[in-house]
C-alpha cells in the first residue's frame, strides 16, 4: 500500500495485465473465513482485482 495525500491507494495483481497497478473503487470485504481482503477493477482493462489482507 503507498500512502499518498490523504486517502490509502491498493495495490494488486492484475492476472489481465501481469503487473502490479493501483485499484480502481476499491472496496473493503470479509471473506468466509474472516480474514479481511480488498477488492477492485483494474484502470487498463477493467478486470477485476483482488488482494487478502489489509
Amino acid at each position: 500500500m503507498i500512502r499518498g495525500g490523504d486517502f490509502l491507494a491498493v495495490v494488486a495483481y492484475c492476472v489481465k495485465c501481469k503487473a502490479k497497478k493501483e485499484m480502481v473503487n476499491p472496496q473493503k470485504i470479509t471473506m468466509k473465513n474472516g480474514k479481511p481482503a480488498t477488492t477492485g477493477t483494474c484502470p487498463d482493462c477493467g478486470t477485476k482485482m483482488f488482494r487478502i489482507g489489509k
